[in-house]
């Protein structure tokens, strides 16, 4: 399997600390009035200005007014330094004349032999793999702020800076959080679109750093309204690029790929994402912190991934209608279960924790018998009260008989699934009413729509005055002239969005169902529970559960302390009483508890969250100050020679290798 490489090097070559001081004098943890970066963001700034100091100071000092040709003498023994430490991976790009766009373009930019270009000519890059929910967006925006000191240093060229995601929400998010930095530091960030970078370089900006964003899919080599030909902003390649999860949809050889590297040739590219399966990308990276390393640290809940099927909702299956109320009622069940710990826990402190939340993410939506509407229906079915108690109680059997296992929370060996059995065995129908579906009695579902938002619809019990579910999709009207027809609507009219207001306390959703519309750009705690409704298959789908898990995952125990009870407590970040009267009941509420669609599905997602984890075997510890030593000597162990071989005594261990490293271990004996 492909390894981290760039980190590796890097922190054995060079500590951070033992950089000249224009290079390591940064205040490197203030970002906003209410923001600082946590310690492994700062490791990752930390990573990569020791990468930029030695590709532009330590292989070849940068000078003002230095020819191009300088900065490829530098590229060349970056590329050495990667092989002198054990780079032996092919990276090569191949060139290929049936992809005749891909290779004129490459051929017009560098030189190639032998039908590829060698990876010389790219190796000016880094990239950051970091958990969704780690704050990848705070280190991007907090590195540009390092460049342009680096840059006024004159350690670095002053070439313009560019930021590139896939999606319109992102970059709305970025505005957001730029708007959060600027109001809390000196230097502020001047955001421009791309398509007036002539007139921007017309009007130089003194006192800021400029900073052009834009879609990176509409970067192209053709002009087209919103598609821009990236010619025209060449510059000779002297650009510093960010790319935020800007891969998507695409692979290393496609032409935007292609022309991000192009564009930054003489510059520099920073590539962020969670999802990195490219073994370039995994090898120029220069900081690791993905989905394991995240919940391993004590930042992220536990995963419990259920052997659970909910197969009732698969195409060509044969089930009862009585099997798919089954499904769903599972899942409200868990989230029954863990919502009555909230409520204890809120009881001892009210600020504590999120409000529980089911997802529920659909293959399909608007078909005829879609997913998402298979979903729904069952759901109005539970709240009309339309179901037999051997059906709750089947289903409630059924679940405890996989939860007492106790089976282990993926990532963590040592950790494991503990359902309190007489609590879950206890939830009843009118639990559920009452915990899910915000009423005491069962009642026909009506819609509440907010006319100016054709992307959700909230939905309430008539018994009910508060809404429990709400739907987020690219176009309700579909659903509003099928699936919807006969319902009482109620028109609203507030420009308010019940997903925007998600997170706030005053929400009372319990049920958030959609597809792929918002997995990303969505910054929440209070997912417990999702169900992943036929989706698992293929490239595509990893990337979005590995997303949309990640989504998840996010904790936040105490107002902006972001990680779990017992590592704030170890680290003195909550105090002693509080600790202990909640230290009981937190494990459901920094759980996230996963239903796959099928086996096949289930298998994916399993396979590929591991193959995310898959790390060097390292395990963090959590040290804090034991107070009650002070009271006893230390002992300091005695070392002896042992008359006799540990080996000979001892049966033999065997480890998991692969066949590249086995072939180099044996090429080392020999």
């Amino acid at each position: 399997m492909t390894r981290v490489f760039l980190q590796n090097i890097i922190e054995e070559s060079k500590r951070f600390g033992d950089l000249p001081a224009n290079w390591n004098s940064f205040d490197l943890e203030k970002f906003s009035k209410t923001k600082k970066l946590w310690d492994y963001q700062q490791k990752s700034l930390k990573n990569a200005i020791t990468v930029l100091w030695k590709y532009f100071e330590d292989l070849v000092d940068y000078q003002e007014d230095e020819r191009l040709e300088v900065n490829q003498e530098r590229k060349r023994r970056f590329f050495v330094w990667y092989k002198d430490n054990g780079l032996e991976e092919k990276l090569d790009i191949k060139l290929d004349k049936r992809k005749r766009n891909i290779y004129n373009l490459l051929t017009e930019y560098y030189p190639y032999e032998d039908s590829k270009v060698s990876y010389e000519y790219f190796i000016n890059r880094m990239c950051f793999w970091m958990a969704t929910g780690s704050g990848k967006s705070l280190v991007i925006i907090k590195l540009i702020q390092i460049l342009k000191e680096l840059m006024g240093r004159k350690e670095i060229p002053s070439y313009d800076i560019l930021f590139l995601t896939h999606r319109d929400d992102l970059i709305e998010q970025l505005k957001k959080h730029v708007d959060e930095f600027n109001y809390a530091n000196e230097t502020k960030i001047d955001l421009k679109e791309l398509k007036a970078y002539s007139e921007v370089k017309r009007q130089r900006n003194l006192f800021g750093i400029t900073v052009f964003y834009y879609r990176s899919d509409n970067l192209n080599d053709e002009q087209k309204d919103k598609i821009v030909d990236f010619k025209n902003y060449d510059n000779d390649g002297k650009w510093y690029i960010f790319l935020d999860e800007a891969h998507k949809g695409d692979r290393e050889d496609s032409k935007r790929q292609q022309i991000y590297s192009i564009l930054s040739r003489n510059g520099f590219l920073f590539n962020s994402s969670a999802t990195f399966i490219d073994p370039r990308d995994i090898i120029t990276c220069t900081y690791d912190f993905n989905l394991k390393k995240y919940i391993n640290a004590g930042y992220g809940k536990h995963i419990g991934i259920l052997k659970q099927e909910i197969r009732a909702f698969r195409e060509k299956e044969d089930y009862s209608e009585e099997e798919k109320q089954k499904i769903v009622l599972k899942s409200l069940i868990l989230l029954t279960y863990v919502k009555k710990f909230y409520k204890e826990i809120i009881k001892i402190n009210k600020s504590l924790y999120h409000k529980p939340l089911l997802l529920t993410l659909v293959n399909s939506v608007s078909i005829e018998n879609a997913d998402l509407k298979l979903f729904f229906r069952e759901l109005k079915k539970i709240g009309k009260g339309e179901i037999e108690g051997e059906v709750f109680k089947s289903a409630l059997g059924e679940l405890w008989e996989e939860l007492k296992e106790e089976s282990e929370f993926i990532f963590e060996p040592d950790k494991k699934i503990k359902i309190d059995e007489k609590i879950i065995k206890n939830i009843t129908k009118e639990d559920i009413l009452d915990h899910i579906y915000n009423a005491q009695t069962n009642g026909e579902i009506e819609i509440l729509r907010r006319l100016s938002n054709k992307k959700e619809l909230a939905f309430k019990l008539k018994t009910s005055d508060k809404p429990f579910a709400l739907l987020k999709i690219g176009d309700i009207s579909g659903w509003l002239k099928e699936e919807l027809v006969g319902y009482e609507i109620q028109e609203r009219f507030e420009e308010e969005s019940y997903f925007e207001n998600l997170n706030k306390e005053d929400s009372e959703i319990n049920i958030l169902m959609g597809s792929r519309s918002f997995y990303e750009g969505w910054d929440s705690n209070r997912p417990n529970v999702i169900n992943f409704i036929n989706i698992g298959m293929g490239e595509e789908a990893r990337k979005f559960v590995l997303q949309s898990v990640g989504r998840g995952v996010r904790i936040e125990p105490l107002k902006n302390k972001r990680r779990r009870l017992l590592e704030l407590y170890n680290s003195q970040e909550i105090g002693e009483d509080l600790f202990n009267q909640v230290k009981d009941k937190v494990l459901p509420i920094e759980a996230l508890f996963i239903f796959g669609t099928n086996r096949e599905a289930l298998k994916t997602v399993l396979e590929k969250l591991e193959l995310e984890g898959k790390g060097e075997g390292e395990s963090q510890l959590t040290l804090f100050i034991n107070k009650e030593v002070k009271e006893h000597k230390l002992l300091v162990p005695i070392y002896k020679e042992a008359n006799y071989s540990l080996m000979k005594k001892r049966e033999l261990t065997n480890f998991e290798i692969n066949e590249q490293e086995l072939e180099i271990l044996k090429k080392y004996i020999e």
